[in-house]
């Protein structure tokens, strides 16, 4: 199956023997190895995670050149083009990386939380939400991007950015700093949430370079 063909859900009469569409058992394959990212970019991180570039240097080991991380995701081109796998937003770095932040974040807290010494429940529950809010706005985000639609997506990434900042909040609070097993959780987290809010702050201002562009060259034609 080509990336062309990912919206035809149905073979055509024209098509080529090997334009199939795909089933429920190659699109599963396919999210598992989707999947299988967010853990190698998780991988990379833990490895680099004292290196003070770490961001582009893990987009580097991810297959993210430049060229594609400044067209807003369309990562490994190339590699899709040699396996004939569509493109999807699965496949979009920034897609890639924000929900390998919040994997590791949601799966630490959960596994903390879990026992009602370690985290008084509002605090559980507040921050559980909190990484919920900002996630959901964050996805929403990199969809508007990968649509093109760049000032719904800078709306959408503001949205994240101000719960970001909540989630951040409600682990500087006193509780985390009087316990010692929500200040482990906290001295692991922020770096992340740093890096996150480094990572869409990035794309904000890509956004917002692409807008500027095509504004010009709507004044450019028009004049």
């Amino acid at each position: 199956m080509r990336p062309s063909d990912s919206d035809q859900p149905f073979e055509n009469d024209g098509d080529e023997p090997d334009e199939l569409a795909w089933n429920e058992f190659d699109w599963e394959r396919y999210l598992r190895r989707q999947d299988e990212s967010l853990h190698k970019y998780l991988a990379c991180y833990e490895q680099l995670r004292a290196y003070p570039e770490r961001i582009d240097e893990i987009a580097r080991l991810m297959g993210w050149d430049e060229e594609s991380a400044s067209e807003f995701g369309d990562a490994n081109v190339a590699e899709e083009e040699a396996d004939l796998e569509p493109y999807t937003l699965h496949r979009n770095p920034i897609y890639v990386a924000t929900q390998a932040f919040y994997l590791a974040l949601t799966r630490r807290w959960e596994l903390i939380a879990s026992e009602a010494a370690n985290v008084p429940q509002a605090l559980a529950v507040g921050y559980l939400g909190s990484l919920h809010r900002g996630e959901c706005h964050a996805l929403l985000a990199v969809q508007s991007v990968d649509l093109g639609d760049y000032t719904m997506a800078i709306c959408l990434f503001k949205r994240a950015l101000a719960e970001l900042n909540d989630t951040m909040a409600l682990l500087n609070s006193e509780e985390p700093a009087a316990n010692g097993v929500l200040a482990r959780y906290r001295a692991d987290a922020l770096p992340r949430l740093f890096d996150l809010r480094e990572i869409w702050l990035r794309v904000i201002g890509e956004c917002r370079a692409e807008i500027a562009r095509q504004t010009r060259d709507v004044e450019g034609n028009d004049s």
